[in-house]
């Protein structure tokens, strides 16, 4: 089918809730992806953060690959090899959680507030959440979600969530009382635009909880799975939480999410209590496996480390030569490009260049690579986002 075809198909038939890029991708291989008329593009955003391994990994292809002619589904009324293994690696790397699985980020944050309130003392049920933080679409997810653009149209709300600054510990203490249950929180926020915390702020939050007999959530659905360089965000301090969720990256693009918790918290989920038709569907988690395997095999954590002061150079670079960039920020293959102006402009033209970049809260530009994207790649992507700026600065600037 031709480009134009297919906008027309989606245009017929598909709900319009996202605002799509008029690109036909029809194939993707690390880095690199291909549209209906053969045009390539650098994918330094790829799946939305979801192919930590870049598209298409050759691992997690022959995974999938081996996966599907033996066994693609059976529900959770049986046991798999390929879950038990799953779970043993998360209980490896992470803090010797216990995991249930989901389909998505959305749908493990759903598990862990259901966890937090369930095991919490009789009374208890409120979750503080941060300002900019952002945990799904699920109502849910979507509740303790604190960006009010993300309710609108959709109230009343699960009750029982409480806002507060991100990164303001003394927020938070005023915030508790006796109905609190549990904190969650974003190690990094990745939609509210790359917001890194001060060093002791996840630690206090572990302390408030252990004073208030209350679960810290730690939401590591964009920085779980080495993503900033470590196995898991938390990690780089020294803390470790109640529950975690998982997702995005944990797949390589396969559909999956997971929520770990500590076995004496787990064990408050008995049978009937929580359940998802598809968690920990053979496929999804022979993905994950291969995942998984791959970045310790290959040693990709360290490069991730490597390549992140590699890519935050050359950012640094870009704002010393254009004033309207006015901070810099991230951690392992998060990076946030902060400006002063609206930057959907300089992604739209770095698109029509050849490059796939994202913008959030409105002003921020944000780049997830794969940790297999390589030093020519990096340059490459970032001629073309200086290009790109170039073209549109004039135009920025003036409006």
């Amino acid at each position: 089918m031709t480009t134009q075809e297919v906008l027309d198909l989606y245009s017929r038939c598909v709900i319009g809730n996202y605002a799509r890029l008029p690109v036909v991708i029809v194939r993707a291989e690390g880095s690199r992806m291909w549209d209906a008329d053969g045009k390539s593009y650098l994918d330094m955003f790829p799946g939305w953060g979801c192919s930590l391994l870049g598209h298409c990994h050759p691992r997690v292809v022959e995974a999938i690959r081996e996966q599907v002619g033996r066994l693609i589904h059976v529900d959770n009324t049986f046991y798999t090899e390929e879950q038990g293994r799953l779970a043993a690696l998360l209980h490896q790397h992470g803090f010797g959680g216990k995991s249930f699985f989901s389909n998505s980020g959305a749908e493990a944050n759903e598990a862990a507030i259901k966890l937090a309130r369930r095991q919490a003392p009789e009374g208890r049920y409120k979750v503080i959440t941060m300002e900019r933080s952002f945990h799904g679409r699920t109502y849910g997810a979507m509740s303790a979600t604190a960006q009010s653009k993300t309710h609108q149209g959709h109230e009343p709300l699960v009750p029982g969530f409480v806002y507060v600054p991100f990164n303001d510990i003394d927020a938070v203490a005023k915030a508790i009382d006796r109905e609190t249950a549990a904190i969650m929180v974003e190690p990094i926020q990745g939609e509210g635009g790359v917001n890194i915390p001060d060093d002791n702020y996840l630690p206090a939050l572990r302390e408030m909880c252990d004073e208030n007999r209350m679960m810290l959530i730690l939401d590591e659905v964009q920085t779980g799975c080495g993503r900033t360089g470590t196995w898991f965000g938390y990690q780089h301090y020294p803390i470790e939480p109640d529950i975690i969720t998982l997702a995005k990256a944990l797949g390589n693009g396969a559909p999956i999410g997971a929520m770990v918790a500590r076995p004496e918290v787990a064990d408050a989920l008995v049978p009937g209590t929580h359940a998802t038709t598809f968690g920990a569907n053979a496929l999804a988690v022979s993905a994950a496996i291969a995942t998984l395997e791959t970045i310790e095999q290959d040693n990709l954590l360290e490069q991730t480390r490597q390549m992140s002061a590699y890519i935050m150079n050359r950012a640094e670079q870009l704002k010393d030569r254009f004033g309207f960039i006015e901070e810099i920020r991230g951690r392992g293959l998060m990076l946030a490009i902060e400006l002063s102006l609206p930057g959907k402009a300089i992604v739209s033209a770095a698109l029509a260049k050849g490059l796939r970049i994202n913008c959030t809260q409105d002003t921020v530009l944000r780049l997830l690579p794969a940790m297999t994207i390589t030093t020519a790649e990096v340059d490459e992507g970032f001629d073309i986002l200086t290009a790109a700026i170039e073209e549109t600065e004039q135009q920025l600037v003036s409006s």
